[in-house]
């Protein structure tokens, strides 16, 4: 077999073995990466590795570093028992070839162009992540993406719960169910109808409730991450607003990965402060981590960040300019200016009124960020030396002040910025400002786990904190989406404030946790931003589930606890007709005492990457396949969603 000679080729070489004549995959790593003489010795003196790993481009024999690196450093090179079972029974070609022996067949892992499931159901499982183009064609992929039928919706209400066979446009939802095929899903109904979407995804910090491979997690973490965003942004309007919430650990990781996806532009990283600097959760790591950041994307490049309202006071017009004598007249900028020598005018203090002066000094933005300021920088700065200090201009025809003119002098003695004064505005009651990119909501985090009558430990987000995101960004009646719904904070907000939501949950608690806490709001519960927003309950929402069909054979796997429990699920399996189509039953059989002979975790793993994966679902194409028995009760909610119904 190929693997069996590239590994005896290698051995020969002493700088790829240590002093047990073990091979050593990093040196061997290193040396094809530089294209080192030995490598390229070694595959081309073997017809079958040069056949593997050299390509002819226009005559020329090319070495492919990238398929055999890939190849040293993957567990099938020094494989395990459960790598070895594997490739006793699956890694074959169309052809029925064995994979380690084909030269036309591709295995893209950890490349960010998979499709990872992040598959499991409960926080405790800790399944392998499954990267579906190493298994399926293309064919299948679309299959698995393609939208799903719906089931057990029951509508949640103040009058009670109900089953439901219609669906409409102001109805709440919450999906039970794999979050990327979810969002598959949602899209023959919201493409472009979302204006915010809000996650607040594992943080791939190691101690989560996410399962990783550990030696790809980064790479890993960043395709469960790109795969569900890339579904996502079709659903966002053209000025809908993506917002991520992430730690420190992959925050600048995901937003370069954000960064290269077409048609998402970055507006924001703006930083909570979630715990106060003073309070240590532990002692062991190397900072006290107190900070988070949200991440701001929109569709539209020209998207330009709500801005602060601010009433105008007059608390800052105190000053009074009166003039001793007459002026000269100048012409600077086209105007005709009059200009007060330092004696002949003065500066006078008064209480603030609204017909009272304030003072900008022309310095840093000013000098630029309005007109006041790019006229004395281009007008009677170049010049100011050849004025007194504290020269007096009156420039006409500027300003939306109502007086007509625009005061300005040249810099006290000593200083160097000049000066302007306004009067108020007379075009807007408002001021306009930016938002602070740090945001401090550190006590609303203490308070975080009264909310909602629920509990999510290490995971729970204040209502206050989307509410703030809500009024950046929405409007009553928008629709908001989050497909990481854990304890339903988004969906809690939302309702609150008056929009509609949609939220995706696949762990087994949505029942304990958002479903009950989304009962208690509809029924008026008073914590979090409650009593602000004068919440007294009302409005409904929709629970449906993804119909299942080789998921429930997952989850059969996932709570197996014999190797006789697994062997009855791999016989219906096989009996059904539910393993992927490269699979052959006499495989299997062929091999099930090295099967069972494995540890238990890894049998179900084994198990697990049997299964079909394009038909973890039913697709609402389907629905009419009476081999998965969907009830009419499904189907006619699953039409309304789907605006079939006749």
């Amino acid at each position: 077999m190929l693997l069996e000679l590239l590994r005896a080729k290698l051995s020969t070489y002493p700088r790829f073995t240590d002093k047990h004549g073990q091979l050593l995959p990093s040196a061997v790593i290193d040396a094809a990466l530089a294209l080192d003489p030995s490598i390229l010795e070694a595959v081309i003196s073997e017809p079958e590795l040069k056949q593997h790993f050299m390509t002819e481009v226009k005559g020329v024999e090319v070495f492919d570093k990238t398929k055999f690196v890939w190849v040293v450093d993957s567990k099938s090179f020094l494989p395990d028992s459960y790598t070895a079972y594997k490739n006793m029974i699956g890694l074959v070609d169309e052809r029925g070839s064995s994979i380690s022996q084909s030269t036309d067949v591709a295995l893209v892992w950890p490349y960010k162009d998979c499709i990872l499931e992040g598959g499991q159901t409960k926080e405790e499982a800790k399944t392998e992540e499954v990267f579906y183009n190493e298994i399926l064609s293309q064919q299948q992929v679309t299959k698995l993406l393609s939208p799903k039928v719906l089931s057990k919706a029951r509508r949640y209400s103040p009058k009670g719960t109900s089953s439901t066979t219609e669906f409409n446009d102001d109805d709440n939802l919450l999906i039970k169910g794999n979050n990327l095929i979810a969002l598959t899903t949602l899209q023959p109904r919201y493409t472009s109808k979302i204006k915010f979407i809000y996650i607040d995804p594992p943080y791939n910090t190691g101690d989560d409730s996410f399962s990783y491979n550990d030696r790809f997690s980064r790479s890993t973490w960043l395709t469960f991450m790109k795969n569900r965003v890339e579904e996502a942004k079709k659903l966002l309007s053209n000025d809908g607003v993506l917002a991520i919430q992430i730690s420190f650990h992959e925050g600048a990781y995901l937003q370069v990965m954000l960064d290269g996806i077409e048609g998402l532009h970055h507006l924001l990283s703006m930083h909570v402060l979630v715990r106060h600097p003073e309070r240590t959760l532990t002692s062991d790591k190397s900072f006290n981590d107190v900070m988070e950041m949200v991440l701001l994307y929109s569709r539209d490049p020209n998207f330009q960040m709500p801005k602060r309202v601010k009433e105008k006071t007059n608390d800052e017009y105190i000053y009074e300019i009166r003039t001793l004598a007459e002026g000269t007249t100048e012409e600077l900028g086209g105007k005709t200016v009059t200009v007060y020598q330092p004696d002949s005018w003065e500066l006078r203090k008064v209480a603030p009124n609204a017909e009272a002066l304030k003072s900008y000094s022309i310095r840093g933005s000013l000098r630029e960020g309005n007109s006041s300021g790019r006229f004395y920088v281009a007008n009677i700065e170049p010049n100011a030396d050849s004025y007194e200090p504290q020269t007096l201009f009156k420039v006409p025809n500027m300003g939306d002040d109502g007086l007509g003119y625009r005061w300005f002098h040249t810099p006290k003695a000593g200083n160097k910025n000049g000066t302007y004064f306004q009067g108020m505005p007379k075009s807007s009651s408002v001021t306009l400002a930016p938002y602070a990119n740090f945001q401090d909501f550190t006590q609303e985090y203490n308070r975080v786990s009264y909310e909602g009558g629920v509990d999510l430990r290490r995971g729970k987000k204040p209502e206050a904190l989307i509410e703030f995101l809500l009024n950046l960004f929405t409007n009553p009646g928008d629709r908001v989406l989050d497909y990481h719904f854990g304890s339903g904070t988004t969906g809690a907000a939302a309702q609150k404030m008056g929009r509609k939501w949609v939220g995706v949950e696949q762990l087994d608690y949505i029942h304990e946790k958002p479903v009950e806490r989304l009962k208690n709001v509809i029924a008026g519960e008073q914590s979090g931003i409650s009593e602000r927003q004068n919440w007294a309950g009302g409005g409904s929402f929709i629970y449906c589930e993804l119909a299942e069909h080789n998921q429930s054979a997952i989850a059969q796997i996932q709570s197996a606890s014999s190797s006789k429990d697994l062997a009855e699920i791999l016989e219906t399996l096989i009996a059904t007709g539910d393993l992927r189509p490269d699979i052959f039953p006499e495989q299997i059989l062929a091999h099930d005492e090295v099967l069972y002979s494995l540890d238990f975790e890894e049998q179900k793993f084994a198990i697990m990457e049997l299964i079909n994966k394009s038909r973890l679902y039913v697709s609402y194409a389907d629905i009419e396949d009476e081999t998965y028995m969907i009830s009419e009760e499904d189907k006619a909610f699953s039409r309304s969603f789907y605006g079939e119904n006749d």
